[in-house]
């Protein structure tokens, strides 16, 4: 899809689908690699690499430790701020919105669609927290293996989260820095979009 069809585009989640089901074919890994920037109450940013599990009616969906500094920001200023980069591609796609937390069957359902030591990692990481040393966790991961041999309980604190977008901008990398950039403002049911400079 090239800029011009881009510029005809009524809805940005059609062009982000199109876009990612291309990435998934030219990205060496982790296609769906988001950088997440989220905010405390008074406005102090932080960003970090998630992976979107999931686009659908609710948003873009992904899912971490709520008592981690990520969800405990998200708790106390619900809003964040997406920014996937398709180096292959050369395209990026900005996506800003409140954030809503996933019911807890989704968080079930994914959490056990991973591997099990992965589960496992999960429910005994601290996550932010500081570490002792990594004999510490790896010693913490061993003793919580054998100590549920049967199914991995989910963590109450192990949630899902998805932003729902309000904006969503598209970048296209153009010839001599000469970018192609279209933002899109949800309104109501529908999308305004706007040609923005490079």
């Amino acid at each position: 899809m090239d800029w011009h069809a881009v510029e005809q585009a009524l809805d940005p989640l059609t062009v982000f689908q199109q876009w990612f089901h291309e990435a998934e074919a030219s990205e060496p890994n982790d296609p769906n690699a988001v950088a997440l920037a989220t905010a405390t109450k008074d406005g102090r940013p932080s960003v970090r690499m998630v992976l979107m599990k999931k686009l659908d009616e609710r948003g873009f969906c992904f899912y971490t430790n709520a008592d981690s500094r990520k969800g405990c920001e998200l708790k106390g200023n619900p809003r964040a701020a997406l920014c996937f980069h398709w180096k292959s591609l050369r395209r990026q796609v900005r996506v800003e919105g409140p954030v809503v937390e996933l019911p807890a069957e989704d968080a079930d359902r994914y959490f056990h669609s991973r591997s099990r030591m992965s589960q496992v990692g999960a429910a005994v990481s601290q996550q932010s927290r500081p570490l002792d040393s990594r004999q510490h966790l790896e010693e913490m991961v061993k003793q919580f293996d054998a100590e549920h041999p049967g199914e991995v309980p989910r963590p109450e604190y192990w949630r899902g989260f998805a932003v729902v977008p309000e904006r969503i901008e598209l970048w296209m990398d153009g010839d001599y820095r000469l970018h192609n950039r279209f933002l899109f403002v949800r309104e109501g049911d529908g999308w305004t979009r706007t040609r923005l400079y490079p």
